[in-house]
């Protein structure tokens, strides 16, 4: 198989996948929906290409675990988070923008919103899917070992930050605060920094298979997307405008990378 006829295969799938998440989405005004199936996105074409990829069976069921551990955990996470709630009100206000210009917000989710995630699975997605595809005779190596536990690095990193966010917020005593605890203490976004970190982690297990060093495009277009466009660019602009407190703590606290905090 080779990685183009992989590569069409998940499209057609995911693309079937957003269609039908799409057509949920229209009934009950909620576009946002879509990004609970962004982490399980990527368990399916891991799946996939575990599944219908003819690379080395060891590496093939590496990057298959490690990424449907993570793709899973983030989409139950997001469930609990935000089924009930209603639309995210980013989807809300562009929604509202479309509408009140004579637009039909409904038809542009499809492709502006579903169908370009779908593609976004794809591009970040192929160190795995090319790293499925890989046959080197051999069982993964020091480049997979060490990928591995940058991906475990990672991991936790995301899954802690996640569980500590949401106990601070089930407190109704911290209600106007800010989390400064934790991993929280030592960066603005471990959970972000856990996800480019792991993302990174199956870029190496993937170039663990010679040859496989430009699918780098996956990691570099998931930490792009965390650092400027809908992680912490647009989350800090609303904290910022919303609590009085957040400019201390962007002043002491790192952005990103865990660093101890300034005048500690």
């Amino acid at each position: 198989m080779t990685l183009f006829e992989l590569l069409l295969t998940n499209f057609a799938v995911i693309a079937g996948a957003m269609l039908l998440l799409w057509l949920v989405s229209v009934p009950i005004r909620n576009a946002s929906i879509v990004d609970i199936f962004w982490g399980p996105a990527f368990a399916v074409v891991a799946l996939v290409g575990w599944y219908i990829g003819d690379g080395d069976h060891d590496r093939r069921t590496l990057l298959a675990a490690l990424t449907s551990a993570w793709g899973l955990r983030l989409g139950a996470y997001l469930a609990l988070r935000n089924l009930g709630r209603g639309e995210d009100v980013r989807y809300a206000r562009w929604r509202k923008r479309i509408e009140d210009a004579g637009g039909n917000f409904t038809l542009r989710s499809l492709p502006m919103v579903f169908l370009l995630q779908g593609v976004l699975v794809i591009v970040v997605s192929l160190p795995v899917q090319a790293g499925q595809l890989a046959i080197t005779g051999r069982p993964p190596g020091v480049a997979a070992l060490i990928g591995t536990l940058l991906w475990l690095t990672g991991f936790l990193f995301e899954a802690i930050g996640d569980w500590q966010l949401r106990r601070f917020k089930a407190d109704p005593a911290n209600r106007g605060k800010l989390l400064d605890r934790g991993l929280w203490r030592y960066t603005r976004h471990p959970n972000y920094f856990g996800n480019a970190c792991l993302w990174w982690g199956l870029w190496l297990v993937a170039c663990d298979a010679p040859g496989l060093w430009w699918t780098a495009i996956g990691p570099i277009l998931m930490t792009f997307l965390l650092l400027k466009v809908s992680g912490v660019a647009l989350l800090e602009k609303s904290l910022v405008s919303d609590n009085s407190g957040y400019a201390d703590y962007q002043h002491r606290t790192s952005s990103f990378i865990p660093w101890p905090p300034r005048g500690s």
